[in-house]
């Protein structure tokens, strides 16, 4: 229902939620720190009233505004005269034509729904104060809750990692108390997670609540619930339990921080079939222990998702996550290039002092890739243990890695604050190879990913099929073959479809390490010639340990 039920708007609204720009697919974005006091959107109030306010329901609840409505009902501002408070007020509006006993079950839904609210104690859940019964119709009286829904919120841009998962910890909590009374939700999505003041995450709406013990309740020839937001098991039919309600909390927090739903398609058949069959993209601009809560909770096994305490776990370290160390000085980075010291060789390094040390890394590196250049003023280089290279980027830059012993993956990402520009680069470790998956050589590996583009519109990524791909196989790197390709697309997204462009690098090292470097930036606008040029640059400057 996307009623946004229980939701004010409020001249002095605010929330201290910060949201990013609409985050460029697969770009790696870090968490912006709240800001206490950023004002939420503003409503202006309708110009004529709607009908129906100034209605006075059960003799107590007059009705003010209307605040929005959905399939199940219309969700009023009103004025609890009794007690001089304002609340909100769900009416139940379900069509004439149905047949009498949808519509018995429908207005049972409403009843069912004060029942499981008012059941839970808990500040995520939405308080229900009263069910007033007029012409045999329950209206329900619940807080008025001020602020907007998530699902509001990311019409505007994405949330960070840390905003993501501190919204997902208070979603969490609400299904804890829900599934400890006996409840399931059935319907976790943005539309029905409430941001209101004093940083308060509030699940609302359960209107399809299934309450353990009771008959359940379906319409005739289908289910309830936003399909790409419903777990495969329920829509094979099988008897839901908590993992559901996980599942559905997995999709909220990947489209909170990826910009759009994993699993929306066209209709929804289409939609149903890729929850079931479809595998999303991995989530880029969740990285670490939010990124592993994610993957998690969209297992299509119920019995593999973690249970609520492991997610708990990850979301708690996503969001308070660990300073980042300060990064060694020039000089030291300069010294401790590895590869300098296998092309000296160690008797060399013996017998040169500290200065001559410097200045013959420094000849190295000129010397590796002649057309490089110097680096521009605002970039710097990181060597980076575990991929076994030395990348440069923006000196503005952050800085992600896989969470230790969170999967036997290698990868670096450097991200621009606003999230538009990002370098990747990952390797892929022949000693690791068991199923021997590392193609024999950098063109084949390129060649194999536009295969994998080509059939499933994939390329690891989430785009359409129709994308433009330039290859070039005619790439030398450290005078060894190498690959590269460009890739320009617009992101599968029916309501905010946006241009792409990607510049991807393959090297595979004389150990049988594939390298790829892969830098992503909007395929149009102010940063796509800055995307280029970080391309070029990361590209021309990238140093490998194990040629």
């Amino acid at each position: 229902m996307s009623h946004n039920g229980g939701v004010g708007h409020e001249p002095d609204d605010t929330t201290s939620f910060v949201l990013q720009p609409p985050n460029p697919q697969h770009a790696v974005a870090q968490s912006a720190v709240p800001q206490p006091g950023v004002p939420a959107q503003q409503f202006a109030p309708p110009q004529e009233p709607e009908p129906g306010t100034g209605r006075l329901i059960a003799g107590r609840y007059r009705l003010l505004a209307k605040l929005g409505h959905g399939g199940m009902g219309t969700v009023w501002r009103a004025k609890d005269e009794t007690v001089d408070r304002e609340v909100a007020v769900k009416e139940p509006r379900v069509p004439d034509h149905l047949p009498e006993r949808e519509r018995a079950n429908a207005y049972e839904r409403m009843r069912r729904e004060a029942r499981a609210a008012a059941r839970l104690d808990h500040p995520a859940v939405v308080n229900v104060h009263d069910v007033a019964v007029v012409d045999g119709k329950p209206w329900i009286v619940m807080e008025l809750v001020h602020g907007r829904s998530l699902g509001s919120a990311l019409q505007e841009g994405t949330l960070g990692a840390r905003e993501a998962a501190t919204i997902g910890l208070e979603v969490l909590g609400a299904l804890e108390a829900a599934h400890a009374a006996g409840i399931l939700h059935r319907d976790v999505k943005p539309d029905n997670v409430l941001l209101g003041r004093y940083d308060r995450v509030v699940l609302t709406d359960f209107g399809i609540a299934q309450i353990e013990g009771e008959t359940n309740l379906t319409d005739t020839g289908g289910f309830v619930g936003s399909p790409e937001y419903i777990a495969p098991e329920r829509v094979l039919g099988q008897r839901p339990g908590p993992a559901s309600d996980l599942w559905s909390l997995g999709v909220v927090l990947y489209a909170a921080t990826e910009g759009v739903s994993p699993f929306r398609r066209s209709n929804t058949p289409a939609t149903l079939q890729s929850v079931l069959n479809a595998a999303p993209a991995p989530p880029a601009a969740a990285q670490g222990p939010l990124a592993e809560a994610v993957n998690g909770l969209l297992e299509k096994d119920p019995a593999r998702r973690p249970d609520a305490a492991r997610v708990r776990a990850l979301l708690t370290a996503a969001a308070n996550p660990p300073a980042p160390a300060p990064a060694p000085t020039e000089v030291v980075r300069h010294v401790e290039v590895p590869v300098a010291r296998r092309r000296l060789g160690l008797k060399a390094w013996l017998g040169l002092g500290a200065a001559a040390v410097a200045a013959a890394v420094t000849a190295y590196l000129v010397l590796a890739d002649p057309f490089a250049g110097p680096l521009p003023d605002d970039w710097k280089t990181a060597a980076e243990k575990d991929v076994t290279a030395t990348l440069a980027f923006p000196a503005d830059y952050q800085r992600t890695v896989p969470e230790r012993d969170s999967d036997d993956s290698h990868w670096v990402s450097y991200t621009d604050p606003s999230g538009a520009v990002s370098v990747v680069l990952t390797v892929a470790r022949k000693a690791e190879d068991t199923s021997n998956e590392i193609k024999p050589s950098a063109a084949a590996e390129m060649y194999a990913d536009d295969a994998e583009f080509t059939e499933r519109g994939s390329y690891r990524l989430d785009m359409p099929k129709g994308a433009k791909t330039e290859t070039d196989d005619n790439v030398t790197f450290e005078g060894r073959k190498a690959a590269a390709n460009t890739v320009r697309y617009t992101t599968d997204d029916s309501q905010h479809p946006r241009p792409r462009e990607l510049r991807l690098f393959y090297y595979k090292s004389s150990a049988g390490d594939m390298y790829k470097l892969t830098v992503a930036y909007p395929g149009k606008g102010d940063f796509t010639e800055r995307g280029r040029e970080v391309a070029r640059t990361a590209i021309a400057n990238l140093r490998i340990d194990k040629l």
